[in-house]
């Protein structure tokens, strides 16, 4: 008769690679009456991550993560396979901070023979093999401003994977950052409207002592691009005081402002646009309601191409 394997200790962060080890554990947390919180992530964290596992642990009584670089939120023009990566080093800040598993998946698709890794699942790589995955999650009106407009396939690969990871975590509680805002507001649509038991978190953004709002993407700007960035969250900050005094409640001459600071700074404008704080649609005033000054702008690279930054800001924001 075999001896019963070990418990694990306390200081031991669980690693799980298949759906099915990874929802045994959080069904036998629940069993014996726990929450679970859980923070889905790509992996190569920083501060920002971090911050969001110990506003979980806060929340529930298990904290599990997960690290997948995800292909089919990714076209293939697109930084997929220069995304950065340090698994160890990630698995060492989660610890840190309190989770105690993190699920690593190889895939999350369907493999298909004949093809191998993932790139055969990033947008406009499809194969057309009849096996290959085929069903997909969209949320109608949330995925089509903003980033999607630039990136179509975005939102398509990103409610997909989130719906596949609440179906295999099965999560009391998911925390998202609001630094990527459209993000947060399209899955908690998603999840009132597919009737998911999930609360979904969204918390504030982290930035580096300069502004820099903290991204996985920083570690890829050029060294003069990553000295000039910070001129986004300037450009916000110079938003939310002329909104606040009433000074410039104009959306056409805050854009226009904003724009010409980030041109000033070397980054290549992909949006600014002011919208609905809630649902993103329009707004003619930001003195009459809470509106979301969004920013995307790419900055050189210090490997190749460009990095595509985002930010954001709610102006009036009515606490």
């Amino acid at each position: 008769m075999a001896e019963p394997s070990p418990k694990k200790q306390k200081t031991e962060l669980q690693v799980f690679t298949t759906a099915a080890q990874m929802r045994s554990f959080t069904r036998q947390q629940k069993r014996e009456g726990k929450t679970v919180a859980f923070v889905p992530t790509m992996g190569y964290l920083h501060e920002g991550h971090i911050s969001l596992v110990r506003a979980a642990k806060e929340r529930a009584d298990v904290v599990v993560a997960s690290i997948y670089v995800n292909p089919t939120q990714f076209s293939k023009n697109e930084d997929f396979d220069v995304y950065p990566r340090d698994v160890d080093n990630d698995r060492a800040k989660l610890l840190s901070a309190g989770c105690v598993a993190v699920f690593e998946p190889e895939s999350l698709y369907t493999p298909v023979v004949g093809q191998t890794g993932e790139t055969s699942n990033v947008v406009g790589n499809e194969t057309a093999h009849p096996d290959s995955h085929e069903t997909f999650v969209q949320v109608e009106r949330l995925q089509l401003p903003l980033c999607g407009k630039s990136r179509p396939h975005f939102f398509r690969g990103v409610a997909t994977v989130v719906t596949k990871l609440f179906h295999i975590v099965e999560p009391d509680i998911a925390v998202f950052g609001r630094k990527d805002y459209q993000q947060w507001r399209l899955i908690t649509r998603m999840v009132r409207d597919l009737d998911f038991a999930v609360e979904v978190v969204g918390m504030p953004i982290c930035r580096e002592e300069d502004g820099l709002a903290m991204s996985s993407r920083n570690a890829r700007l050029s060294p003069e691009a990553r000295s000039k960035a910070p001129a986004i969250y300037a450009a916000l900050q110079w938003a939310e005081r002329v909104a606040a005094d009433g000074s410039v409640t104009d959306p056409a001459a805050i854009k226009e402002h904003v724009r010409g600071e980030i041109d000033k700074a070397g980054g290549k404008v992909d949006y600014v646009e002011l919208v609905d704080a809630n649902h993103l649609g329009p707004i003619t005033n930001v003195a009459t309601q809470p509106t979301l000054l969004a920013v995307a702008a790419h900055f050189p690279a210090r490997d190749r191409g460009t990095v595509r930054l985002i930010d954001n800001t709610v102006l009036c924001e009515r606490k």
